[in-house]
């Protein structure tokens, strides 16, 4: 054999030899690649099932929240509370067309909330007296789809008024002078009773503010912002609201 056929097969042994070694070491390799890939799957699916648990926690708790502000806000929709709001409304020769908004059934309960007999709320009107705050209606009146009355302290209104769609009236004011709080937080603020005396005619959307006295039988305009005190027995309008003229009494 030639130096060369002897260097031939010594070079094929050599690679014969390292034959078990590569494969070996590929072998190796790829197991170390297969259990890195299922180590990353693991943490994938680890990060996968935290972000489902808070997911479900945070919709939960959001669920929670939901919950209580139906309570408070639809709890005249509750069958049972309904039912006594029809109750205390019946025993005072009083009816409401649903629905009826506000913390009506506590106040009533409370006798915060007096309502005399023949009052009539038509559908959305809202009632509002939270605390120890007041409201006073008295017989025969009338509030029309939507009104508002939310008192602080206390609202009275006398016997046989009207109040068309959409007024508002209250005894309070939202505050607005803290920079640093939201204005929603900031609660509110009120100049003394709002009184209207009987036989008061509001046209639509009228608004009456803090501590005002409106007199028995005055007419005030649709549209008018009441911000102080009107005569008995006058017509008002405007925004603020002005006396414009008495009522005549043809005959008399």
């Amino acid at each position: 054999m030639s130096n060369a056929d002897e260097a031939a097969d010594g070079r094929q042994d050599d690679l014969a030899a390292g034959q078990p070694e590569d494969a070996a070491g590929g072998q190796a390799t790829g197991g170390r690649a297969a259990g890195g890939q299922a180590a990353a799957a693991a943490a994938a699916a680890a990060a996968a099932a935290a972000v489902e648990t808070a997911g479900a926690t945070d919709l939960l708790s959001a669920a929670r929240l939901w919950g209580q502000k139906w309570r408070w806000y639809q709890r005249n929709e509750l069958p049972w509370n309904r039912a006594r709001i029809h109750w205390q409304l019946m025993r005072r020769e009083a009816f409401a067309r649903w629905p009826l908004h506000g913390n009506v059934l506590e106040a009533l309960d409370e006798g915060r909330l007096e309502i005399g007999p023949g009052v009539l709320f038509e559908p959305g009107v809202w009632l509002t007296a939270p605390d120890k705050a007041r409201i006073h209606i008295g017989a025969g009146t009338f509030l029309n789809l939507g009104v508002m009355v939310a008192a602080l302290e206390l609202v009275e209104i006398g016997q046989h008024c009207m109040f068309a769609n959409g007024c508002f009236v209250t005894d309070a004011n939202h505050r607005f002078d803290d920079p640093d709080l939201p204005i929603t937080w900031q609660g509110f603020t009120s100049k003394g009773p709002t009184r209207i005396g009987d036989n008061v005619w509001c046209g639509a959307n009228v608004v009456v503010t803090s501590g005002v006295t409106i007199g028995e039988r005055a007419v005030i305009g649709a549209n008018s912002v009441v911000t102080t005190d009107i005569p008995a027995f006058t017509i008002a309008a405007g925004a603020p609201a002005r006396v414009l003229k008495n009522v005549e009494y043809p005959g008399r």
